[in-house]
């Protein structure tokens, strides 16, 4: 750990600069352990049923919590990490990736135990609070952190990149699902279904290992290249100019992506944050609830490896042509998804969700690469933190219509295994939506570049900060 003097102190950006012989494959673990610990909202679904019967213990009592009520939890938290990276994504880009980490892990282990205390009193309001909130400003922050940092590092793979930055949080439900209905065994009871030591232990085990993820990451020095850099091929939809971040909303190619990304988002999202209830109640008798969990956790599996690969094609296709595979790949699977349902074939429900949830992951990250092509590398952490508001506005629409669509069908008699149908296609109608937005975004016009002496100016404000 370098603790010598210089300026800002440990937590500075100018403290976080490479020394010569550092190399830039130790930052893909670096964004992996805070990535890895903050993908656990992905597996929250596993609590879900299980905070249904907190009083009740083995069924639901009156006073019990509902899952609709549950499902607010997951779209507070997606609502402040798109709130939160927005607020403060240049904070990220100008203060260094290291004090963002640790920030992020402050926040999230707090989240967590001011979640157990809600659990304790039996208080929801307190685990919006905890999780929604603060685990959701945790997201936010940490999620953006190691992106423009590993574009920076991988400029002759942006693509892979940003794969490599973000798979992580889709991985993290891999290990913390089957790792939360461990520890809720262990910490049951006859009367007492453990979750509030649960969050617990997670708390104290994520802030561990993103604190050491703090600890490793470095950023490039000022216009550093990798040995044998060879430089892209002209290409239109690939800027070489950078664009200001404010500017960049003035832009039609930043909102035409900003509804590709929603779409993308709310269709994945919606599911995934219901899986381990859905896949239950559309094929009663055949998936129980630890194969439920064993699902949620393979499809983290396909999220984080979706990540990677899709993110990696995206630098020998382009990033709009995997954006159109997206679209219309999605669009036949979630008219699919009903027919599996009606066949009772597990094997096909599974086989969709896992191409969808691919997709989805490789949506997230796709687009800072997506975004380096269109505005630039100067300010892409800070715009693509603004852009993940379509993940806050996806992480109410996609459960909403889940669940309330679902609660609506059942109220009207219409069987659980059937409830589901409806949202499939409305999801596959945003596809359609998707496709049309992604058509229309061309290269950003010149008069959005930032001008020589806005540079200059940019450049001697970052030199003053380090």
């Amino acid at each position: 750990m370098d603790t010598g003097s210089g300026g800002g102190g440990w937590f500075s950006r100018s403290r976080t600069v490479a020394k010569p012989g550092f190399s830039r494959w130790m930052v893909p673990p670096a964004a992996l352990c805070v990535h890895l610990c903050i993908g656990q909202a992905y597996a929250f679904s596993v609590f879900n049923l299980p905070m249904t019967k907190l009083i009740g213990i083995s069924e639901s009592a009156p006073d019990d919590w509902k899952l609709t009520e549950l499902g607010w939890i997951f779209s507070i938290a997606i609502f402040f990490l798109g709130v939160s990276s927005a607020v403060f994504g240049r904070w990220v880009e100008e203060g260094g990736p290291r004090k963002a980490m640790f920030t992020a892990a402050c926040c999230w282990a707090g989240g967590f135990l001011i979640s157990a205390f809600g659990v304790s009193i039996h208080n929801l309001w307190v685990i919006y609070l905890g999780y929604g909130v603060l685990g959701g400003i945790a997201l936010g922050i940490g999620y953006i952190s190691p992106v423009s940092t590993l574009i920076k590092w991988f400029p002759d793979r942006p693509g892979m990149a940003t794969g490599m930055a973000i798979m992580g949080f889709g991985g993290g439900a891999f290990i913390a699902s089957p790792l939360s209905v461990w520890l809720m065994g262990k910490f049951g009871s006859d009367t007492h279904v453990g979750v509030m030591e649960t969050f617990v232990v997670l708390a104290i085990v994520y802030f561990i290992f993103m604190v050491v993820g703090s600890i490793i990451v470095r950023v490039p020095p000022a216009d550093w290249k990798p040995e044998g850099y060879v430089a892209p091929r002209e290409n239109k939809l690939i800027s070489k100019n950078d664009v200001y971040v404010y500017d960049a909303l003035k832009t039609p190619q930043f909102w035409l992506i900003w509804v590709v990304l929603c779409v993308n988002t709310t269709a994945g999202i919606g599911v995934l944050g219901q899986a381990s209830a859905m896949s239950q109640e559309m094929f009663p008798g055949h998936i129980t609830p630890i194969a439920a969990a064993g699902l949620v956790g393979l499809m983290s599996l396909f999220n984080m490896g979706g990540r990677f690969a899709w993110a990696s094609t995206s630098d020998y296709i382009g990033r709009r042509n995997t954006y159109f595979v997206f679209m219309v790949l999605g669009f036949v699977l979630y008219c699919l998804v009903p027919l599996t349902g009606a066949a009772g074939s597990v094997a096909g429900f599974v086989l969709c969700f896992l191409v969808i949830i691919s997709m989805y992951g490789g949506g997230f990250s796709t687009v800072p690469a997506y975004l380096r092509d269109m505005f630039g590398t100067r300010y892409v952490g800070a715009i693509h933190g603004l852009l993940l508001t379509a993940w806050s506005a996806a992480g109410i629409f996609g459960p909403v219509l889940v669940n309330y669509i679902r609660q609506y069908n059942v109220a009207h008699d219409v069987p659980k295994a059937q409830a589901y149908n409806t949202t499939m296609y409305i999801m596959a109608g945003l596809f359609v939506i998707g496709f049309i937005c992604n058509f229309l975004v061309k290269a950003v016009d010149a008069r959005f570049h930032m001008k020589a002496d806005r540079t200059a100016l940019d450049a001697a404000g970052e030199a003053a900060r380090a």
